[in-house]
């Protein structure tokens, strides 16, 4: 039996979140029990910044020796801004008053989008407590900007160095789409204000934008015109998009050096990221990025950064055996140096790596999934047991990252599977969009085909059970209730029990959005509720474990305390935990460590062989 869940979520972990022209890093480390702000010299040495009650994020403020900090309260994700010097004046780790605050209004939520030479941009809801605006604020006279103040939700924004144009993404009408669009900030009129790039009809993604060298145009992440996302180059003079690297096999993003010759590619390749350093003009491959394991993993860790002075890239490593590191990129030699060890604290413990399967479904399709095998328990109760486990989303990707609960689950004696259902990213536009709206029960089908096909990884399938969050929360649910013959218990996390109350009770800035993906209440309301878990409370009969935030805006409490409430009164086990102090999922170690033991041990109750 390896390390146990206790131990696995007590190992600290890193990130890398800005990278400065000295080669400094702004890191996040998780040692007091939430992500907490450290600064890492070149050779290493780690300073606390920040002690802070709850996990925080930042970025360093260009030509200052300054840290812009966002932060919330418990979780509840309305973000606020404040300013943490570095010149001494300020003792470290500093704590909530020893920061400058600068965007504070708790009410409401503030993102920051971008740091810039005494400025900040962010995007907040403040407006009406629904759209949000994106607002440049100028730090030393304090006044600020709305430049963009056209509704809905706001994702990447680019400000062009000389700030004339501010290039923004807004939802497109497709689910999963993306709008760019560019805002003009010295308009001649207020029809040249605002200029749409791409039509808002258009089903495709438009992400990580970058400005060329002299305001040119934009470097951008697309899958406009293809299946599989590549990057694209944009020249606002003729309005004419080029493709500077793309492959036939992977999904590419890409991100552009400040001095804009350099572009550091990654290629998803079934969860694992490669990285290779391209000439930005030409899209021709530098080289290759040494790793010191196999591959990298992004999502859903910190983008890389790259330095001020384009040297250098900050880099968040992870793998299924190496917790969390910061590494510090040579964008020149490709060499990537680790600034950190967190498998030190292994103790020389092996955790286990996945193998990769496709399994087949009914109509002809192929789940990628990855299995997590323990090492042979004869005798073991648990032996050929599975764990599903759903990621959330669902426009999201179960990757090769540590996973403590994964890790845990394996050293129990289960075999643990990962499906990337339909509607995941990271395998082309036509299986991202092969659950929208009316299709949701596919992606809920694909459950059906991996637990069908357990016996091929040598599992028990009347021994298999579900564990998902969020989205993953609701195919959990769902496959309880739709499938109540394949499983024989569930753990839903943050998850969704109606799809029409989630979208009542959602945040107000989050309903729209979501409606794109799932339906609307006004044109889809009587297909909500067919596809909505509670609809079919008869038909549940396995036990539920159900872990849920008391701050949580996405998916409010209400949607775990209905769906217990109704299994307890038909007379099914349902064990329901719920933290004062989280949002959507368990932030805090202390949290952690009470909750996943309790779900283990739930799983082992109901997933033992029997004598």
């Amino acid at each position: 039996m390896g390390l146990g869940i206790e131990h696995l979520v007590e190992l600290r972990t890193w990130r890398a979140f800005d990278v400065d022209e000295h080669g400094r890093v702004l890191a996040g480390w998780d040692e007091t029990g939430s992500t907490q702000l450290v600064e890492l010299s070149p050779e290493g040495r780690a300073t606390p910044l920040t002690a802070l009650p709850g996990a925080c994020v930042g970025r360093y403020l260009p030509g200052e020796r300054a840290v812009v900090v966002q932060h919330d309260d418990g979780g509840n994700e309305r973000g606020q801004l404040s300013l943490l010097r570095l010149d001494g004046a300020t003792p470290l780790p500093a704590g909530l008053e020893d920061l400058e605050p600068l965007v504070h209004d708790p009410r409401f939520v503030h993102r920051l989008l971008d740091v810039l030479p005494g400025r900040v941009a962010y995007a907040t809801n403040r407006r009406n407590g629904t759209d949000f605006d994106v607002v440049i604020r100028n730090l030393f006279s304090g006044e600020e900007e709305a430049v963009y103040d056209r509704g809905g939700y706001v994702g990447e924004v680019a400000i062009a160095p000389d700030s004339h144009y501010v290039a923004v993404t807004v939802p497109g009408r497709p689910a999963l789409s993306d709008q760019l669009v560019l805002v003009n900030t010295i308009p001649e009129t207020e029809d040249d204000h605002v200029l749409p790039v791409t039509d808002a009809d258009e089903d495709a993604r438009h992400d990580h934008l970058f400005w060329l060298p002299g305001d040119r145009g934009l470097v951008v992440t697309t899958d406009r015109g293809r299946d599989l996302l590549g990057i694209a180059r944009y020249e606002l003079a003729d309005d004419a998009w080029t493709w500077l690297v793309t492959s036939d096999r992977h999904e590419l993003t890409g991100w552009l050096s400040p001095d804009g010759r350099l572009l550091l590619v990654e290629a998803n390749d079934d969860g694992v990221a490669r990285l290779s350093v391209h000439d930005a003009a030409t899209g021709a491959k530098r080289h290759d990025v040494a790793l010191p394991g196999d591959g990298w993993v992004s999502y859903p860790l910190p983008e890389p950064i790259w330095s001020p002075d384009s040297r250098h890239v900050a880099l968040t490593y992870s793998s299924p055996v190496t917790p969390g590191d910061v590494l510090l990129l040579d964008a020149h030699t490709g060499q990537a140096r680790a600034l950190t060890s967190s498998a030190a604290q292994l103790g020389g413990e092996t955790l286990v790596e996945p193998t990769a399967h496709r399994v087949p479904t009914p109509d002809g399709e192929a789940v990628p999934c990855a299995v997590y095998s323990p090492a042979s328990g004869a005798g073991d109760p648990l032996a050929g047991s599975a764990v599903v486990l759903v990621h959330g989303g669902p426009a999201a990707q179960s990757v090769r990252v540590f996973n403590p609960i994964i890790q845990g689950l394996v050293a129990r004696g289960h075999t643990v599977v990962v499906p990337n259902v339909r509607g995941s990213v990271g395998y082309g536009k036509r299986w991202y969009s092969a659950d929208d709206v009316r299709k949701r029960l596919t992606s809920v089908a694909d459950l059906a085909a991996v637990h069908d096909w357990l016996p091929e990884v040598g599992v028990d399938p009347a021994r298999a059970a579900l564990w998902g969050g969020s989205y993953g929360g609701y195919m959990v649910l769902a496959g309880l209730a739709f499938q109540p013959e394949r499983w024989a218990a569930g753990v839903d996390i943050v998850g969704i029990s109606s799809l029409v109350t989630f979208l009542r009770n959602t945040a107000d800035y989050r309903r729209a959005h979501r409606e794109r993906e799932y339906g609307s209440l006004e044109h889809d309301h009587d297909f909500l509720v067919e596809v909505s878990p509670i609809t079919h409370i008869d038909r549940m009969r396995a036990p539920l474990f159900v872990i849920h935030g008391a701050n949580d805006p996405r998916v409010p409490l209400s949607e775990a305390e209905q769906i217990s409430a109704a299994l307890r009164d038909k007379g099914v086990e349902c064990e329901l935990l719920v933290y004062p102090d989280e949002g959507h999922g368990l932030a805090k170690r202390a949290n952690r460590l009470d909750a996943y033991p309790r779900a283990f041990d739930f799983l082992a109750r109901h997933l033992a062989a029997r004598p």
